[in-house]
């Protein structure tokens, strides 16, 4: 017979007086009251800190004894977690947020390209940083972005992540559709993309075509192959929306996924984005090729036509994590989204109440992402000689008590305000929503004076009218 027992919590209301002068040490040493090791939730442990990875894990006495000379940061009602990984999002995409609420599907053709393709170097900075500042107040440490479609390369959302201390996986576009006789150019291009970012602490390169259909089949072939060989990830969009999967069966007779596989395209070093509609063949391709899956839910809630067997897939030990395709950046609700979507497209009717259970989905968004995205070697984890990319988490609060399943509860009822700390590579990048070593107001204010003018200029076409226009219209 089971026994509940609530979760021994000894809180202290010296917590309160945590500050962010006391975390930006070279060196620390956290004792938190919970520290959520790949194994689940544990006390009593403490991490050292140093040359921005996690350099020792042990009880608290053990590491108080070991560093006499370091001042131990006693953390009642905190959780330490590893930071959450977005295995898919769109940088450049940030202006145009509500733009896209109410649209049918496929709403790239209409809204992402025209606006992405508007931007000059200066909005395409600040909407890459204004888009990883919001990753960072929910909690994402990590970013993987699929690749803009602006003209003006990639240097500027480089530096946009690298400002505001973001990690970023950064995708090169290598389409050849429509750019015949470039093929030579756009492989040479992504070599330098590879070496000018192979040795950078934040920006890890990435190769990315948009979707199967945009690219030669030589070159889904080359891109996935040059990805393989110089040990990146290669991304793709497949298999998402209906019209797609159909244009597919119609100019070459495969589905997306199907004709990835037949140009030799599928493989460890492969990211798929959404794969929401996915034949059991098409599952078993994924596992047999070790292909990787970003499930990105609020994608599916906003703009899909389906949504991804996350469940299924990782049963079958298909690789996944949690991406927000630059939907929301809200770790917390990312995972309570992920859970819900399965709970509906597949728990009820197949009878099954846990639907994968609350710790699948915080792999998926911690471990499993870092793993997609090519990084599980070096974050995801709380791990000795990991990269100390973590969360200082308030549980605090009325929401997290009383507490049976912390897993559980942090699918469910965690909220983005309880981040006390973000922490990238060792640094503490922000305390208590905003960033310790820059002028956040001062981007939001830059924001405003250009972003209604670059979304102006850009030929976009919304089918849904905004709110009042709506419901003006829908009242008559």
């Amino acid at each position: 017979m089971t026994s509940y027992e609530p979760t021994d919590r000894t809180f202290s209301a010296s917590s309160a007086g945590l500050t962010a002068s006391a975390l930006l040490a070279d060196e620390l040493l956290l004792a938190p009251e919970w520290l959520l090791l790949p194994d689940g939730p544990a006390q009593g442990m403490a991490v050292r800190i140093a040359q921005g990875v996690f350099a020792e894990i042990g009880p608290v006495e053990q590491l108080r004894q070991a560093h006499p000379a370091l001042t131990m940061h006693l953390l009642p009602g905190r959780l330490l977690m590893p930071g959450f990984v977005d295995a898919h999002h769109h940088l450049t995409q940030s202006f145009g947020k509500a733009l896209a609420f109410g649209e049918p599907s496929e709403i790239f053709r209409r809204i992402w390209v025209p606006l992405e393709g508007s931007l000059n170097e200066e909005s395409l900075y600040l909407s890459a940083k204004l888009a990883s500042l919001e990753a960072l107040r929910g909690g994402f440490t990590t970013v993987c972005d699929a690749g803009t479609r602006a003209q003006l390369g990639l240097e500027a959302v480089a530096r946009a992540a690298k400002d505001v201390g973001v990690r970023c996986v950064l995708g090169l576009i290598c389409n050849d559709a429509g750019a015949e006789g470039q093929r030579d150019a756009l492989l040479q291009a992504a070599e330098r993309h590879i070496d000018v970012w192979a040795d950078d602490a934040l920006v890890h390169p990435s190769l990315a075509i948009s979707t199967p259909e945009a690219a030669s089949d030589g070159q889904l072939t080359d891109v996935a192959r040059l990805s393989a060989e110089r040990g990146v990830v290669f991304q793709t969009h497949v298999n998402e929306h209906l019209a797609s999967v159909e244009r597919s069966l119609v100019a070459r007779g495969l589905r997306p996924l199907e004709h990835l596989d037949s140009v030799g395209a599928l493989g460890p070093q492969t990211l798929v984005a959404h794969a929401t509609l996915v034949t059991p063949y098409e599952m078993r391709l994924l596992k047999e090729t070790d292909t990787a899956v970003s499930y990105n839910p609020v994608a599916s809630v906003w703009k899909g036509n389906a949504v991804a067997d996350a469940v299924t897939m990782s049963a079958m030990g298909i690789r996944v994590g949690l991406g927000t395709d630059g939907t929301r950046s809200d770790g917390f609700r990312l995972m309570d989204s992920a859970e819900t979507n399965q709970r509906l497209a597949f728990g009820l009717m197949r009878g099954d109440s846990s639907a994968g259970g609350g710790a699948l989905w915080l792999e998926q968004a911690t471990a499993g992402g870092a793993d997609v995205a090519g990084l599980g070697q070096r974050i995801g984890r709380i791990a000795e000689g990991l990269a100390a990319d973590f969360l200082l988490v308030d549980m605090d609060v009325p929401e997290m008590l009383p507490s049976w399943d912390m897993s559980w509860e942090l699918v469910r009822l965690a909220n983005r305000d309880q981040i006390d700390a973000v922490f990238v590579n060792g640094a503490l990048r922000l305390w208590r929503g905003w960033p310790v070593d820059w002028d956040a107001r001062a981007l939001m204010a830059e924001v405003r004076r250009i972003a209604a003018t670059a979304v102006a200029k850009a030929p976009i076409q919304k089918i849904h009218p905004l709110s009042a226009a709506y419901r003006a219209s829908v009242r008559r």
